[in-house]
């Protein structure tokens, strides 16, 4: 089928059997394709296949409310949805995005790029369908892992207690990104493994049905059904919390799928439908995969299985650089921990798991129980290390306000995907770090210049292990320099990475955009002050107040996250505080969410990028300011 002729999924109810299994060999093929050249979520959609047709064989979208979390397992829903001829330009640009969007389609009545919402936001559109008295159905698709996330089992919880009909399809395809673990996993593995029940339920049904009282003698006999079924399997969670529960099914047998959709949209409770998928179906790199390396992919050889990098293999993420310096202090001090929630591939923690497992934590999607379970360790005389993602950060904010910074526990906290990261767009951008954390009291945040400051400053950390430490580390690779582990840095200073004697003006920036504009400024021959501002906070007081006061020669101020709650602003309350009658120019992000794209395509788009720097730079030393 030409897949691009899509118009809506309205099609599906006319095909047979045949037709759909057709349909999902073509589907996924083109999912592999697609993602090869773009890149993308790969092995989750390659799971959902035959499910969401399935969904939408037995549902009516948009009337009936179908949506996914984790969103990003919505190509497929896209596709069915008549968006097929966008996928060469998914995760593009102004092209198609990754997740649901509710301006692209009527389609998607629901978007988000954090796991374990999608069942809150259900409950929610059930009550108020209610009260307006229609009577569509409410369908979250909720997989990935995202079901052990807090909210989700708070909505479950709020969701058995009333009577306003959800049908929650549970995605069990065994794996976050990388495998699954916890109690919750542990639950669905002894539900998935339970053959002896599984045989003898489909050989009951087999029996009865070809039997001369059919159909009814198995509807009429459920009751012993039941009965036998608790002598093998006991209640489910979702029992216990009132929802009434369908499964294990097969996820990839369209038939039996629609069969037992039905029986939920029938079914007069809440319900959930508990689907067993295999992650990455269709593409043997990606069903192999444990460590969920295809769970999210850069574009890569159809054959090979490698990704088609124009990266320096010389050399290291950020992410890499950081995880090394913590493994060699680990080696030396035994009350070194290590905190991921689900992200040890991303945050390259593999090698601290596989030299330390018994002292590494992987505490599933749980942000919020990740940093108090960090706050409980630090308190009981451990030294926590934990990497979260800037985005995935926001999630805890309560718990590094009240958990860790108000009891002034010690802890090092790497912030990766700090700044603008690209294709996944504005629900993954890290630029909100800076203005969450730099109101709160006690905690140190910190954005090093390169792969040195890094080092040096995990050494600053675990020799004076008696505060919260932040540190900030952007998306990509650098050079890496080794330090000794007693290299370290004076906590709170900036440096002057650049200066003559006769210079014209002053660019105060952090992170790795210092080496980027001292690049850039030695190219061009231009007098031109950099200061690396390091520490976000506490800020050089001594240097700030030098520089705002020792002359009247320009200033600016460079970042790439939101403008509010910035460094600018921290220094702009700090004149203000110390009577200091001076301005300064300040470029940032406006206040507005960022779209996706590349990096420097979103630079370009916001007017943050290197150009426009130096434009300014140039403004100010001539004279001209902008009116």
């Amino acid at each position: 089928m030409d897949l691009t002729k899509i118009k809506g999924p309205s099609f599906l109810k006319e095909l047979t059997e045949k037709e759909l299994n057709d349909l999902a060999k073509d589907i996924r093929q083109f999912i592999i394709e697609s993602v090869s050249q773009t890149g993308g979520h790969l092995s989750s959609n390659l799971g959902i296949v035959e499910l969401t047709i399935a969904l939408h064989y037995v549902f009516n979208s948009p009337e009936d409310k179908i949506f996914f979390d984790v969103g990003h397992q919505c190509y497929v829903h896209k596709i069915l949805t008549g968006r097929a001829k966008d996928f060469t330009h998914l995760r593009k640009f102004n092209g198609l995005s990754g997740f649901q969007k509710r301006c692209e389609s009527k389609h998607d009545v629901w978007e988000a790029g954090h796991s374990s919402t999608a069942l809150s936001a259900a409950v929610a559109m059930a009550i108020a369908r209610d009260l307006n008295k229609e009577s569509f159905s409410v369908v979250p698709v909720v997989g990935d892992g995202a079901i052990v996330g807090g909210e989700s089992l708070e909505a479950l919880n709020h969701l058995g207690s009333i009577n306003n009909k959800v049908i929650l399809i549970l995605n069990d395809n065994q794996m976050s990104i990388s495998k699954s673990i916890g109690g919750m996993n542990n639950f669905l593995n002894n539900v998935r493994m339970s053959n002896t029940y599984n045989k003898m339920k489909d050989d009951y049904r087999s029996i009865l049905q070809h039997g001369k009282l059919g159909e009814g003698v198995y509807k009429a006999t459920k009751y012993i059904k039941d009965f036998v079924k608790r002598g093998f399997i006991n209640d489910t969670i979702f029992e216990d919390f009132g929802i009434d529960y369908l499964g294990p099914v097969d996820g990839h047998n369209i038939v039996e799928l629609i069969r037992v959709l039905q029986l939920a949209q029938k079914n007069k409770k809440s319900v959930v439908v508990h689907v067993v998928t295999e992650k990455g179906k269709g593409y043997s790199f990606a069903e192999n995969d444990q460590e969920g390396k295809w769970h999210g992919t850069p574009p890569f050889n159809l054959k090979s299985g490698r990704v088609l990098s124009s990266g320096n293999p010389s050399k290291k993420s950020w992410s890499e650089i950081i995880s090394d310096q913590v493994l060699q202090w680990m080696k030396i001090d035994k009350d070194i921990v290590s905190i991921t929630p689900a992200m040890i591939k991303g945050s390259a923690m593999n090698n601290l798991f596989k030299v330390f497992p018994e002292r590494c934590f992987d505490v599933g999607i749980a942000e919020e129980h990740a940093l108090t379970f960090t706050a409980g360790l630090s308190i009981s005389q451990k030294k926590p290390f934990i990497s979260v993602y800037s985005s995935f950060l926001q999630r805890a904010y309560d718990q590094i306000n009240h958990d860790i910074a108000r009891m002034d526990l010690p802890c090092l906290c790497s912030i990766d995907r700090a700044g603008i990261v690209g294709e996944d767009g504005p629900t993954h951008h890290g630029v909100f770090d800076v203005s969450i954390l730099s109101p709160i009291p006690n905690i140190v945040l910190f954005a090093p210049k390169d792969a040195r400051e890094l080092r040096q400053f995990v050494n600053t950390a675990f020799h004076n292990f008696n505060k919260p430490y932040f540190i900030r580390i952007p998306r990509g690779s650098i050079d890496d320099i080794k330090v000794d582990y007693n290299n370290q840095l004076e906590l709170g200073t900036w440096t002057i990475e650049s200066c003559k004697d006769d210079y014209k003006m002053t660019l105060i920036c952090y992170g790795d955009n210092v080496e980027k504009i001292k690049t850039i400024i030695k190219s061009k021959h231009l007098n031109i002050r950099i200061i690396n501002a390091r520490f976000i906070k506490p800020i050089d007081e001594d240097m700030v107040h030098k520089i705002f006061t020792e002359n009247d020669k320009p200033i600016l101020v460079y970042e790439t996250i939101l403008k509010t709650g910035s460094l600018g602003s921290i220094l702009l309350t700090y004149c203000n505080e110390k009577h200091i009658l001076r301005t300064f120019e300040h470029i940032a992000l406006a206040d507005h969410y960022s779209k996706q794209g590349s990096v420097q395509e979103i630079y370009d788009d916001e007017k943050i990028d290197l150009d426009t720097v130096i434009n300014k730079c140039e403004e100010l030393m001539n004279g001209k300011k902008e009116n």
